[in-house]
């Protein structure tokens, strides 16, 4: 039996992420919108209502990252660090790079680094989320990114956590349960905002479902933008969160 498992391990090597913090991501990957100036745009173009044309801006809390917008001015890299404690950082400007845009997102606190930079346990929330963010949270915990090691885990009630990561764009349905969430988690904790439809409503922000009073009552201590997150941005968001000085 021992002699099988060294085998598997000799042949598989390791299947987890051994540099979680600077791993490769695909090319075809759409993260970090690069903008430069001198193209027409047509702001109806995106379905989310990211994209503004004068001055040109992409609001991340927003987009889809569809790539409907591609053009000569507006660029998608395949970088995948787009978290922030600051809602309005979120907005990409022209000739903005990822290191200038990721050196001013992260604001973290001693007091977060003191109590959760060793363990960290989260209630996910799917307030009316498609599933596409609850799949790919769901990933973060898998052999491949194994979150775990950094003691950052999901817990199955509110009462065993630290705070909440919230999915989908909060419908009517779903906003008692997630306020009682809320209350039912022990301070201190804290609170993330997991993609597009969480952070501002996405696609489904216009509409009469929707109840949002969750977000001006209760403060958020960091937005993941994506749709869906992917799980190198989610993992490093946090980590930067409660552990960046």
């Amino acid at each position: 039996m021992l002699t099988d498992t060294i085998k598997l391990k000799y042949f598989q090597g390791k299947q987890y992420i051994p540099d979680i913090q600077n791993a490769p991501m695909r090319q075809q990957f759409r993260g970090f919108p690069i903008l430069k100036s001198g193209c027409q745009i047509d702001e109806s173009i995106c379905p989310a209502g990211a994209l503004k044309a004068n001055p040109l801006s992409i609001d991340l809390g927003k987009c889809t990252l569809c790539g409907e917008c591609a053009c000569e001015a507006i660029n998608f890299s395949n970088y995948y660090k787009l978290s922030s404690t600051d809602r309005e950082h979120l907005i990409v400007t022209e000739n903005m790079t990822p290191d200038e845009f990721e050196k001013a997102a992260i604001k973290s606190r001693k007091e977060i680094r003191r109590v959760f930079s060793k363990s960290l346990k989260l209630r996910q929330v799917s307030a009316a989320g498609c599933n596409g963010c609850e799949m790919e949270l769901n990933a973060c915990s898998n052999c491949n990114f194994d979150m775990g090691r950094f003691g950052i885990d999901f817990v199955a009630s509110p009462r065993h956590a630290d705070g909440l990561v919230i999915t989908g764009p909060i419908s009517e349905n779903m906003a008692y349960a997630l306020e009682d969430c809320y209350k039912s988690t022990p301070n201190p904790k804290i609170v993330i905002l997991a993609g597009a439809c969480a952070i501002s409503g996405g696609v489904f922000q216009t509409s009469s479902k929707l109840n949002r009073e969750f977000l001006e009552k209760y403060p958020i201590d960091l937005y993941i933008p994506g749709c869906p997150i992917h799980p190198l941005t989610f993992i490093n968001g946090v980590l930067d969160f409660i552990t960046k000085k």
